[in-house]
């Protein structure tokens, strides 16, 4: 049978909530703060380490305690919103943001500088994995698609877009006092995002049938028995929130992170113990869950993993964002300690980038219900391609005007990252049932964050490395250090082939009746 467009979009909206969209912006309002906060701050530190007269140790775990503390609370996080409700987790973690940031804008020291920053990690962990669920809860089909679109287009233009919105602000404030400003313009964002929470974000959880509807929209990979496993977990999920899966979880992300986050301050090879413990660590959550997961629902659902879409597209998201996000920190690096360039003119050198991601992120989220998979692959060979023109652009222009010969590879680099965060987060999540949404969400996130971490610690060293070797040539390290990033972004390319390859050979083995019952299906992955 052949479902016109129209129709299958009719049959879409009936029953949706009226209010989606603008549900919708106040997440990615709230989202968007949360994640300008991951960047904001690089281009801050030589103004907080004036006004707070700051040690270079301290000021590392204004970075990367925040980053560390957001990671750690994804998956719980998800969990307690498919639990308890997704509006009350998502407003509680805006009001704990915003109360936050104030703490931080008011900051006497440096030590309550740290401390105002992991409760703002912690509750922008608490907050975006509501923001994905409740876009799985809220749209269908291609819906799904432009909405998590508008989501990678804030991804990507909240990372890019850091440095010079914070470059901006300690202009405005100057240079003693201005750091604070970055901080304190989250207070009445946070404020509005809380009331308008209220007014246009259903209170109801999924209910427990929506799970079925959702697992059953199109997929060859699912099979009716997953699906009947999926609801009985739904109907036990309230009922306990795996506290032991929990701690195991948080213990072991914090020994593999650690190593990463303190890479700068802690040298010598004795910290990667730390790292093999969190992986043994990991391993026993791994076997926890398993056995757990037999007569109530885990914190993380191993059966989620089965789902080739899901187990490869977190995977490729945290390749990418090993590579993503270590660009604007080796580019600021580089531009402000290496050029002499100011905080704001460091910022204005990333908005080609920017630029490129919205706009690509909005496209994106309009054509992957269509194209699948392979949009993505086109993506990744852009950024690859972008980046290495970039490098060979700073080898070419040396010197002060290094910006103008970097903006239209760096435009280009951005539409490509549009074509591959969106897509990719649309595509990850399109097999998880509603009612496992916020968890699975907090698991790809999870991955992102790792994946992060990673990649500017790697990333990071071969830069530091390269300015020590080369007495401050900050142009070689920079080429070094890119060289790394197009690796990452060669290696998520690889993945997100290996699941082109794999969805082609499935749609081959796929029986001609059945291939026709499907018809009005997502192409395959």
């Amino acid at each position: 049978m052949i479902v016109s467009r129209s129709s299958a979009s009719a049959e879409e909206q009936q029953g949706a909530d009226p209010r989606r969209w603008k549900a919708l912006s106040v997440c990615l309002v709230a989202g968007f703060m949360t994640l300008l906060d991951v960047s904001i701050v690089n281009v801050a530190l030589p103004a907080i380490r004036t006004g707070l007269a700051a040690p270079q140790s301290t000021l590392q775990w204004v970075v990367s305690g925040y980053a560390l503390a957001f990671g750690l609370v994804l998956v719980p996080a998800g969990r307690f919103g498919d639990v308890y409700g997704r509006r009350t987790v998502f407003v509680f973690g805006v009001a704990l943001f915003t109360l936050a940031s104030a703490a931080a804008g008011i900051a006497a020291d440096s030590a309550w500088l740290v401390a105002a920053r992991l409760v703002q990690g912690v509750a922008g962990g608490v907050i975006n994995p509501q923001v994905s669920g409740l876009i799985q809860q809220l749209f269908r089909g291609a819906e799904r698609g432009r909405a998590f679109g508008l989501l990678g287009a804030t991804i990507g233009v909240s990372t890019a877009i850091g440095p010079l919105l914070g470059g901006l602000l300690i202009h405005l404030g100057g240079g003693h006092d201005g750091w604070r400003l970055v901080f304190y313009v989250n207070v009445p964002v946070g404020i509005l995002a809380v009331v308008l929470a209220y007014r246009y974000i259903g209170g109801g959880r999924a209910s427990r049938a929506q799970p079925r509807e959702d697992a059953a929209e199109g997929s060859r990979e699912k099979h009716p028995r997953e699906d009947s496993r999926a609801g009985t977990r739904g109907s036990r999920l309230r009922r306990s929130m795996d506290p032991v899966g929990v701690l195991l979880l948080g213990t072991g992300l914090v020994l593999v992170l650690l190593p990463f986050v303190e890479g700068q301050q802690w040298h010598g090879p004795g910290r990667w113990l730390l790292a093999l413990a969190g992986l043994t660590v990991i391993g026993v959550f791994t076997a926890w869950e398993r056995r757990y997961g037999r007569h109530a629902q885990p914190v993380v659902d191993l059966s989620l993993f089965r789902r080739r879409s899901y187990a490869l597209g977190t995977l490729l998201a945290a390749l990418y964002f090993a590579g993503f996000t270590a660009i604007f920190f080796i580019l600021t690096l580089y531009l402000q300690n290496g050029l002499g360039y100011s905080a704001l003119e460091a910022g204005l050198a990333t908005t080609p980038f920017a630029a490129g991601s919205a706009a690509a992120s909005v496209l994106g989220g309009r054509i992957v219900t269509r194209l699948g998979r392979p949009l993505v692959v086109g993506g990744l060979l852009l950024v690859g391609v972008a980046l290495g023109v970039t490098a060979l652009a700073t080898w070419l222009v040396p010197g002060e005007h290094v910006a103008w010969a970097t903006a239209v590879p760096l435009l280009l680099a951005g539409l490509g990252s549009g074509l591959v965060i969106s897509p990719n987060q649309t595509l990850t999540l399109s097999e998880v049932p509603v009612a496992m949404a916020g968890a699975a969400g907090g698991v790809l996130q999870t991955g992102q964050r790792v994946g992060a971490a990673v990649g500017i610690a790697a990333i990071g060293s071969v830069f530091f490395a390269g300015v020590a070797s080369s007495h401050g040539d900050h142009a070689t390290a920079f080429r070094h250090a890119l060289l790394v990033t197009i690796a990452f972004v060669l290696a998520a390319l690889a993945v997100a082939l290996a699941d082109v390859v794999a969805a082609r050979r499935a749609s081959h083995r796929v029986p001609p009746a059945e291939e026709a019952a499907t018809s009005g299906s997502p192409p395959a992955r």
